[in-house]
Parts: structure tokens; sequence; C-alpha cells
């Protein structure tokens, strides 16, 4: 018997089947299987037979089902059983591929992004407030156990959260506290009121921007790192790792970076604040000769410590908001590196966020309290 895949079309004159034969098997197919397509579709409703047949795969297999037309009838094909279970299966596998499914309208599509991100909105507040009650059990638990506090952790943390920063707030709220200056001197001096440019300065950086700045660089700093560190080790398995053994992921990763930020923003704070005011002290002196002793006299008597003290009042909320929503981002990353991008996005963006809230409502309740 032949190798090559032939067939013979069926006598005109008579009721017959196309006979098939050889090895209907790989790129041998191609050719025949074309023109067997071509031939069956002058001829519909013939039969095929297989019963010559040697060997067959899907390529063979599939020919023969598109020469018997878009709806293959297998009672038409007579061969061998495990010819024709070879056929049918094919046939199950083209049958059961997906439909292409036109996408919604324009207007349907728009209601059902506003669903989900209603649905988002309510889910992440759920997640949010559930992970801060485990983090207050932790807290409360660990705080009336300091035998259970990982000392080694909380001091690395610290030292990697807060003094590292220190020469990044420090060069920044210089600046920051300069640019301060600037406009202040430019703009009071349109009212001959130059001198008041001190006051400007000591509450615009006592009050607000030590704290702000502060919190924002910790924001991109600490959050996006905690954000990464957890997340790498929920993909490792580390975390899963700990639950076996019985260790309190919150326990061992989240609380000792809360309590590394609680303990270092305030020192930050401080540190930023002085950077303020000595980038403003150097505008003032350059631009208006009010010498050092001059700004720090008019700074204690005209704006006192009362500012510095309630932006200091905002430190531990700040430093929990960043801490927690940079733990908890990594807590959710999942098996692969798109999600762990996209926690670490997730974690600045709503610490920044966070940040910004967090002021704007002790804004208000100052103001209430005249403060």
């Amino acid at each position: 018997m032949s190798l090559t895949p032939v067939f013979s079309p069926p006598d005109p004159q008579e009721a017959g089947a196309y006979r098939l034969a050889g090895d209907w098997c790989g790129a041998l197919v191609q050719g025949v299987g074309d023109a067997l397509i071509a031939a069956a579709r002058l001829t519909p409703g013939t039969a095929v037979d297989l019963t010559d047949v040697r060997r067959m795969d899907i390529a063979g297999a599939w020919a023969i089902l598109r020469a018997l037309g878009a709806e293959p009838d297998l009672g038409r094909v007579t061969g061998r059983a495990d010819h024709m279970r070879l056929l049918e299966m094919v046939e199950r596998a083209n049958a059961s591929r997906p439909k292409r499914r036109t996408g919604p309208g324009p207007i349907r599509a728009f209601l059902e992004r506003i669903g989900r991100g209603v649905g988002s909105i309510y889910q992440e507040t759920y997640g949010t407030l559930a992970f801060a009650g485990r983090l207050m059990a932790v807290s409360a638990r660990t705080l009336m156990d300091p035998r259970r506090i990982r000392w080694a952790p909380c001091v690395s943390m610290a030292e990697r959260a807060g003094l590292d920063a220190l020469p990044i707030i420090t060069v920044t709220t210089f600046f920051i506290g300069a640019v301060v200056g600037l406009l202040g001197v430019n703009t009071l001096r349109q009212f001959g009121a130059e001198v008041f440019a001190v006051e400007l300065i000591g509450i615009a950086v006592t009050r607000e921007f030590g704290i702000v700045i502060t919190a924002v660089l910790l924001a991109g700093r600490s959050a996006s790192a905690f954000a990464a560190e957890i997340g790498s080790m929920k993909m490792t398995q580390e975390v899963d790792a700990m639950k076996v053994m019985g260790v309190d992921p919150f326990e061992a990763l989240v609380f000792p970076r809360v309590a590394a930020l609680l303990l270092t923003i305030p020192l930050l704070t401080f540190v930023a604040t002085v950077a303020g005011l000595i980038g403003g002290a150097v505008v003032t002196w350059s631009m208006l000769g009010l010498g050092p002793s001059f700004f720090m006299t008019r700074l204690v008597d005209s704006v006192g410590a009362t500012h510095f003290w309630i932006a200091l009042s905002k430190a531990p909320v700040m430093a929990i908001a960043i801490a927690g929503i940079g733990c908890r981002q990594g807590m959710l990353v999942e098996g692969d590196v798109l999600s762990l991008g996209q926690r670490v996005t997730a974690a600045v963006v709503q610490a920044i966020f966070a940040i910004i809230l967090i002021d704007a409502v002790f804004a208000l309740i100052y103001m209430k309290l005249d403060l």
C-alpha cells in the first residue's frame, strides 16, 4: 500500500463514496486535503470511505471534516474504529471553540464601569477597616506583653525609614523654606511690609510645610518600600510559611514598620522644620538684610512654638496612615510581578492622598478650635 495520501472520487454514474488511502498525516495532507475539499464541494452529500487509510492524525482528520462541509455528518464516513474516534474528537473540539462576542455599547460600558468603581470603593473601604481593626488588635496584644515586640526589626526599620531619609528631607525643606521666603518678600514688598516675611515663613514652615513635606517624602520612600518588601515575601510564599509556623505576619511584619515610623516621623518633622526656617532666614538675610538674630527674635516673639506643636500632633496619624497603607498593599500582592508593581504604585498614591486628607481634616478641626 502506498504511504502517500490519495483519494479516488466516486463514479458519477453510480452512488459511491470517496475512497481514501495511504497515510493521512502531517504536511503530506496539505495538497491532497485541499484537492479533496474542492472535489467534495462539487458533489455534496457524498460519503467517505476510510477503509484503506493506514494512518491518520489530526491534520488528516481536519481535512476530512472540512470536506464534509460546515456541519459534517460522520454517518457518511466508514472506516476503522480508531479513525472514527479521532474524527469525533476533532469535531467536538471544533464545535467547542468559543464564539466571538461583541462588546457592549458605549452607554452600557460606561454604566458598567461606574458600577465596578462603586463596588471597588466598597471593597476598598471594607478591606481598609478590616486591616485597621486587625492592626489595632495586634498592637494592643503586643503592647500588653512587651516581650512579643521584635526590637531588632523595629530598630532596623527606624534606621532605614528615618535616619536614611534625613538628607533628602533636609535639602527639600530647606529649599521649600527659601521659596516661601522669596514669595513672601516679593509680595509683601508691594505693601511696604517686608519685615512680616518672618512671620509668613515661620507659620508656613512650622505649621504646614515641615510635616507635609516630611510625610510626602516618607510616602514615596517608605510606603513603596514596605509594599515591595512584603509583596516580594508574598510572591515567594514566605508569608504563608510564617502562618504555617504559627507566626502572625501582622506581628512580625506590619507592627515593626508602624512602630518605626511612629518613632521617627517626629524627629524628621523637627529636622525638616529647622531646615525650612534656615532656608527662609537665608533669603531674608540676603534680600532684606535681616540678620539671623533678628529673625530668631521675631520668630520667637510673633510665631512661638504653638504652630510647631500643632504640626507635631499630625505626625502620629500620618505615620500610621503611611505605614498601614504600604503594608496593606504589600499583603494584597498576588503571585506575579505585575501585581507587585500595581500594589507599589497604589501604596504611594493612596499614602499621598491620605496625607492631604488628614492635613485638611486637622486644619478644619484647629480652625473650629481657633488654634
